[in-house]
């Protein structure tokens, strides 16, 4: 499956952004789509996910209650609405698909996109 992330930039505290997935290939194999982020320094964090098929949602702690996940299956594309950002939200935003497997966790998913900055200043 390749990947293919868009929609970072700059915002200041508390405005929102919207992030996009398109993926391509076999979409067929995939079970879910995750968002993570990794800012300097730090590791590679769980945001989001869905699952393709059942739409199940998942988010990280972090996040819950800000960041939305939505995906369009006739589009094959999963989006990241985040809303009520902070400075600490700041980092290279990942979308990633997995073929199982937990779905917070890094090494339940084969394949990545690029990473889109996000920043958020105070």
């Amino acid at each position: 499956v390749q990947l293919q992330a868009s929609g970072g930039g700059l915002v200041q505290a508390g405005g929102s952004l919207s992030l996009s997935c398109a993926a391509s290939g076999r979409i067929f194999s995939m079970y879910a789509i995750g968002w993570f982020r990794q800012a300097p320094g730090k590791e590679r964090e769980f945001v989001a996910a869905v699952t393709w098929r059942f739409g199940s949602i998942y988010y990280g702690d972090s996040v819950k209650g800000r960041f939305t996940i939505s995906r369009d299956n006739a589009k094959n594309t999963v989006y990241l609405q985040m809303n009520s950002l902070k400075p600490e939200d700041t980092a290279v935003y990942y979308c990633a698909a997995s073929k199982g497997g937990r779905v917070v966790v890094t090494n339940s998913y084969d394949d990545w996109g690029q990473g889109t900055q996000v920043t958020v200043s105070s």
